[in-house]
């Protein structure tokens, strides 16, 4: 079936390719994409196709799937979602202060942040455990990690437009951002001791472990399982708590809700789970 409007399309883009993508992200980093993103799904991967010098997703897809390499990461970035913003759903960053203050007796303190996108979320979660402990050295360890290698880039740079962070208390911005000038003019750059309580690196959340260490005494997976169905959500979770101790506590985002899980977490509180009593990891 051709697309009814293909012919207004600098590439040809019909229901089989669309198809295509659905299942191949799907199969790659767990993205389930609703009908309703095919428009989207053109206008990130028409800039592939532009890049590679080809006239059809078909032959986008047949090269993807037949030589891949380094164009699937490409794939996955153009397809993956980041919106995020520093301190975004506020309470979870009050909770964590107070949980770290809680827990300093056992410091070092390990952190994940896994789902890091450009980085507003490791560095409020840094920012927070610079203000709980009074210290720009607090005795705690953030990794930050995301399947998107071009948004970890970002991320490890530290460097944000002013907007980013016009929201945040002044005394804040000013202790732990650096104001650009002359070609930096409008930019800002988080202080060297934020970035150095933070390590970025690749990992998706399909893969069957995940090497990040632990027992982390708080995980951010905010936001991201919106993107993945039922069964795939599950698979995360039960390899997430295998990171978890009984007291961890896994911050999820809003819109997000576990019950068809409920043996593998359990609520605690405002979109706050612990590892479920009922699972064995």
């Amino acid at each position: 079936m051709i697309d009814m409007d293909s012919n207004e399309r600098d590439f040809e883009f019909n229901d089989r390719d669309f198809r295509r993508v659905c299942e191949l992200i799907h199969a790659r980093a767990g993205i389930a994409l609703a009908p309703a993103k095919r428009d989207m799904v053109y206008g990130r991967l028409s800039r592939r196709l532009r890049n590679l010098g080809l006239r059809s997703f078909k032959d986008y897809l047949d090269q993807l799937e037949q030589h891949g390499g380094e164009e699937w990461q490409a794939f996955t970035n153009a397809l993956t979602t980041n919106l995020t913003s520093f301190f975004r759903e506020p309470h979870h960053f009050d909770k964590l202060r107070e949980e770290l203050q809680a827990r300093a007796p056992r410091a070092p303190l390990k952190l994940w942040s896994c789902a890091a996108s450009t980085g507003e979320e490791p560095y409020s979660m840094a920012i927070t455990a610079c203000e709980a402990f009074s210290s720009m050295t607090p005795p705690v360890r953030i990794i930050a990690t995301d399947v998107d290698t071009q948004v970890l880039a970002t991320a490890s740079q530290g460097v944000y437009a002013m907007d980013r962070i016009a929201g945040l208390d002044p005394a804040m911005k000013r202790r732990y951002f650096q104001r650009g000038s002359g070609p930096n003019e409008g930019k800002c750059r988080v202080v060297p001791a934020l970035r150095a309580l933070i390590e970025f690196r690749p990992l998706n959340l399909l893969a069957n472990r995940y090497d990040v260490g632990g027992p982390f005494d708080a995980l951010f997976c905010r936001n991201v399982m919106i993107y993945f169905d039922k069964p795939t959500q599950r698979g995360i979770l039960s390899r997430l708590v295998q990171h978890m101790d009984d007291d961890s506590l896994l911050y999820t985002g809003h819109s997000e809700n576990y019950l068809h899980a409920a043996d593998v977490i359990q609520p605690c509180g405002r979109t706050l789970y612990r590892r479920s009593r009922r699972n064995g990891a």
